[in-house]
């Protein structure tokens, strides 16, 4: 079969790979749509994966073309999103209900062969089946929907709050379209890139700017969100959150990536610093919220592109041209 291969630090390729083999327990699915996230440029840069090369696409679906010999819960036919994650269930973290902690954390995509190819292997238990009006090609969205109710759910949001977001691309949108939901009383959205603030505006915002000074809050946002993993976008959200409010580090930064706290106003303001990482038993709720429209998927994904393309899609993906890009088999 074709796959998009990770080779090595900066270079990706499509080439031909041994046909996959579910276990007892796995499924094949023939992707229909695998989106790039910045996690594929970490591993692109020699980050996150333990080794290479790799098979990378962490967000996929498809549909169910083989299955293991103890399969029951779904049929070949079945359409499925897929959950990347996993997990070894005996670490401590895992114990404690901080799966997305594992000491042994492993993701499809990442530490084992994903979705950037005509077929993936899948554990059956990863797999949430679509209901008949959610297109395949659609469903690759639930897996950083997923990710962004978990970014919820750590926040606990409260109904009136006034919300700051950094960043407009797929996941600050995400954040935009559950702020709106969770009883925002406003949200404002920094984006230095007019075409996706633009898309912010379309999908309705209090504010937008390329700058918060240029919006009207100086006692600052309840709820601080930085969507970028960008130095300079974390240090100057950093600066933005009221008394008592809360700063969520949602965007995944590289390694090397430093900004300062200043501890005294985080103890007198009572300053909540927190962050998120990926998919915490949230999966299934996110496929649901899509199922129910929470998002417009006409509106998300910017560009669909054959996976012949893939090394394409990423130079394209890392330019922050478009949206989310999908690729597709």
């Amino acid at each position: 079969m074709k796959a998009a291969v990770i080779e090595s630090v900066g270079r990706a390729v499509v080439t031909e790979v041994p046909d996959p083999t579910p276990g007892p327990r796995e499924v094949v699915v023939e992707v229909a749509a695998c989106g790039l996230c910045g996690t594929d440029l970490h591993i692109l840069q020699g980050e996150f994966a333990p080794k290479l090369p790799i098979v990378p696409g962490h967000e996929f679906a498809g549909v169910v073309v083989g299955v293991g010999t103890q399969v029951t819960e779904v049929a070949e036919g079945d359409r499925v999103a897929v959950d990347p994650s996993l997990y070894c269930y005996e670490c401590r973290y895992c114990r404690t209900g901080h799966n997305n902690l594992c000491e042994r954390w492993a993701a499809i995509g990442v530490t084992t062969a994903g979705g950037a190819a005509q077929y993936a292997v899948a554990p059956v238990a990863n797999c949430v089946k679509l209901p008949e009006h959610v297109r395949t090609q659609d469903a690759a969205l639930v897996e950083p929907l997923s990710c962004a109710v978990r970014g919820y759910d750590v926040l606990q949001a409260r109904l009136g709050a006034h919300v700051l977001i950094y960043g407009s691309g797929t996941m600050g949108l995400m954040m935009l379209e559950l702020a709106k939901r969770t009883g925002a009383a406003s949200v404002d959205v920094v984006d230095l890139n007019p075409a996706r603030l633009e898309t912010a505006r379309r999908l309705g915002v209090s504010g937008s700017a390329a700058n918060a000074d240029e919006l009207d809050r100086p006692q600052g946002w309840d709820v601080v969100v930085d969507a970028t993993g960008n130095a300079a976008a974390i240090q100057d959200g950093l600066g933005r959150v009221a008394k008592a409010g809360t700063f969520l580090q949602f965007g995944v930064a590289d390694y090397a990536t430093r900004v300062t706290i200043d501890p005294y106003r985080v103890y007198n303001q009572e300053i909540t610093i927190t962050g998120s990482m990926a998919v915490l038993h949230s999966y299934e709720r996110a496929a649901e919220l899509f199922a129910n429209g929470v998002l417009d998927p006409e509106v998300f994904i910017s560009d669909r592109i054959p996976l012949a393309r893939y090394p394409e899609a990423l130079e394209q993906f890392a330019a922050g041209v478009g949206r989310k890009i999908v690729v597709v088999p």
